[in-house]
């Protein structure tokens, strides 16, 4: 059996930090993990940016909730379910997930957590655990599934190179560049040709 793992953010649905920084007009919000692969070093950042700026989760899931998935995004993953079991790893919150996965049908999710006082202010983020895709797709394989990931931004690639098999999609030209390994790919059927080519299994569009 094989499991297909994605990434969300900038794979299935927008960039909820950029979304927020568009919203509020932060600039310095607008870094992803396409910009900062420590992950650690990125969410201290916004989180001091939110405390300078007063603003906590309230504010940022006003903004998700007028948030819809990626064009595309729902047929393709639902296309995916027919052929895959599919599992999301993300470095995204579960605080945040819940009006974006619903539009997707709640494939599973696996991501982390937010620590939020009583006044909405994010005082801190609990990691699921270090490194956690890799770990997720490590754990599966222990279970005897096959694993094809795809992602786009310098936290997936330890995922991809963990996988069987392993897609960039959508990644900007650095990561791209970075990681020559693995196939590149831009558009939702381009991505179903590469999940095709990687299955051990005669699949069809």
């Amino acid at each position: 059996m094989e499991i297909a793992c994605l990434d969300l953010e900038g794979v299935l649905i927008p960039e909820i930090w950029i979304a927020f920084a568009e919203e509020t007009g932060i600039d310095e919000l607008r870094a992803t993990t396409r910009d900062i692969p420590d992950y650690d070093v990125l969410m201290k950042q916004r989180l001091e940016i939110l405390d300078k700026h007063g603003l906590g989760l309230n504010e940022i899931q006003k903004v998700i909730a007028r948030l819809t998935p990626l064009e595309g995004a729902v047929e393709f993953t639902n296309w995916l379910r027919e052929r895959f079991q599919v599992i999301i790893l993300s470095d995204t919150f579960y605080e945040f997930s819940q009006p974006l996965m619903r539009q997707l049908g709640f494939p599973t999710l696996l991501c982390h957590q937010l620590e939020v006082d009583e006044s909405g202010r994010v005082i801190n983020y609990h990691l699921r655990q270090a490194n956690p895709k890799r770990q997720a797709v490590l754990a599966l394989k222990n279970l005897y599934y096959r694993i094809i990931a795809a992602g786009d931004s310098y936290n997936d690639t330890t995922m991809l190179a963990e996988a069987d098999a392993g897609i960039l999609f959508s990644a900007p030209d650095n990561v791209i560049a970075e990681f020559p390994q693995f196939p590149a790919v831009h558009t939702y059927e381009d991505l179903k040709k590469a999940f095709i080519k990687a299955s051990n299994r005669e699949l069809s569009l």
